[in-house]
């Protein structure tokens, strides 16, 4: 396909967007970044001049119904992702859409359906957790390494609030975030693309520091916990357990994903992005290599702008792999406020499902 120029409007101009995702739109060839709409006309006016972006839009919604932009750049909270890419879809636009997908099911239900109605291309910004040896895990279970799974443990600690005096996040905020918590989604997305969904999940969460430091010198309240666990029987009828934490100190070089089967295991170091596997009969694990030309890169503009040009609808992760991963989220906090088992899918989808 003959490259065609690519005009991309950018909503919501915040951190990543400026270090990351516009240094890299630049880097690819007839990619124009053509336009901005941030909170306010003095955040726009610094994105444009910080991005080389000539046009500063008054709103979004005029960004959204723009005939210069082909292609909207959502860089916004998940609060706001539905109303943006349902929008964006029906005026015609191809849409890339920052992670966390949206703030609970039913928005993100609403995004896969705007999607399935609309022949763009869509996008969620991927997670870099497990990235790297992403083929490689892939390969492993595709030729049956570990036989049927039988365990799954997943641990991602951090000290992220381990501080009580370290200020309120917007991801602490519920309005803001939705049941989006910590690296929570970003941890089920990784286990959907290796290991396949859940069907029921029974989880306990706690919060220890309910209130924090606020930008106007008071206290507010924390409205998403500060740590939380969760067991979930998969699918393919192995036993999920996976713990979170923003409370753990020194705790970094502990997370890992590890699968436990009949016939091997495979355990995958973050830190280190180490693979550790070994069959049944072997003495241990031993490392896996990733090849160079195995290992993926965070390459998140390149995937999508090749994915618009190539014509295809979604590219991974998708808006369905959002909303599958929005499901289990929300069905972890529906267990852990009502102290019982949660069932999935909360209902029957029919369509392109990604």
């Amino acid at each position: 396909m003959a490259r065609d120029r690519l005009r991309i409007g950018f909503v919501g101009a915040g951190g990543i967007v400026r270090q990351r995702h516009g240094p890299g739109l630049r880097q690819i060839p007839d990619v124009e970044l053509v336009g901005v709409a941030n909170r306010s006309q003095a955040s726009s006016e610094r994105a444009a001049r910080e991005l080389g972006i000539g046009r500063v839009y008054p709103d979004w919604r005029a960004l959204v119904q723009s005939d210069e932009v082909d292609v909207v750049w959502i860089g916004t909270h998940p609060s706001t992702h539905r109303e943006l890419s349902v929008a964006a879809l029906e005026a015609g636009k191809h849409v890339f859409c920052q992670a966390r997908v949206a703030p609970d099911y039913g928005s993100a239900k609403a995004m896969w359906e705007a999607a399935e109605r609309s022949d763009r291309t869509t996008m969620l910004c991927p997670p870099p957790h497990y990235m790297r040896g992403d083929r490689v895990v892939r390969a492993l279970l595709a030729d049956g390494f570990v036989g049927q799974p039988y365990n799954v443990v997943v641990r991602s600690y951090s000290a992220a609030y381990a501080d009580p005096q370290t200020p309120r996040h917007w991801r602490q905020q519920r309005e803001v975030s939705g049941y989006n918590t910590l690296d929570v989604g970003m941890m089920i997305e990784v286990m959907h693309r290796w290991l396949g969904y859940a069907r029921r999940v029974t989880a306990i969460e706690q919060t220890v520091f309910p209130t924090r430091p606020t930008a106007d010198g008071g206290q507010g309240p924390v409205e998403r916990p500060d740590t939380l666990s969760a067991i979930a029987e998969l699918e393919n009828g192995a036993l999920a357990t996976m713990a979170w934490s923003g409370l753990a100190r020194h705790a970094a070089e502990g997370n890992s994903f590890e699968i436990y089967g009949s016939d091997g295991t495979i355990r995958y170091l973050y830190a280190s992005d180490t693979i550790l596997a070994g069959k049944a009969s072997d003495d241990g694990l031993r490392e896996v290599p990733i090849p160079a030309d195995q290992a993926r890169e965070w390459t998140v503009e390149a995937d999508f702008v090749e994915g618009v040009r190539e014509g295809r609808r979604s590219v991974e992760p998708s808006f369905w792999d959002g909303l599958k991963y929005i499901e289990m989220t929300e069905a972890i906090f529906r267990s852990a406020e009502t102290g019982r088992p949660v069932e999935m899918p909360f209902e029957e989808l029919e369509g392109r499902k990604g």
